[in-house]
């Protein structure tokens, strides 16, 4: 099963929670307030954010953290590679060299075309687009997930 981290999926709530108010400064106790996330965790995000040029800060007793970009400017590609690093379905896809049945692999390149194929998905997908109604994200519909299932695993 692919599934991303949980600290991956607590960063894209706090940061839809700053893109909701791109220019405003947001502490870190308050944002940990407003998205039910504890503070330590979302200092932690924010850090890992900031390092990536994706929120930036300003120190003081009327500092805090807002967007580096328009949420338009930032994806969801973006997010998840600050906080979980490079990201790459399988050790193939993301380097070569480290995988010990490289040289008679046959489906590596076929795993790297799928992994340039879900970044595309993610950075198609903007923090605006994130924070408006579900709605208007223009996705192209999933194929059920009884047909995803290999057979005799139902």
């Amino acid at each position: 099963m692919l599934r991303l981290s949980k600290l991956t999926d607590y960063g894209m709530v706090v940061i839809t929670a700053l893109a909701r108010a791109p220019q405003a400064l947001r502490n870190a106790a308050d944002l940990a307030q407003e998205t039910q996330i504890g503070a330590p965790t979302v200092s932690k995000l924010l850090r890992r954010l900031a390092r990536a040029g994706l929120v930036e800060s300003e120190r003081g007793a009327q500092g805090g953290y807002r967007l580096a970009q328009a949420p338009g400017s930032i994806d969801v590609a973006q997010v998840i590679a600050a906080i979980e690093g490079p990201i790459g379905l399988t050790e193939c896809s993301l380097h070569q060299g480290r995988c010990g049945i490289q040289s008679t692999c046959t489906v590596s390149r076929n795993w790297q075309v799928i992994n340039r194929a879900v970044l595309g998905a993610l950075a198609d997908i903007t923090l605006a687009q994130m924070v408006g109604p579900s709605e208007q994200m223009q996705l192209r519909p999933a194929k059920s997930a009884d047909n995803l299932s290999p057979k005799g695993m139902q």
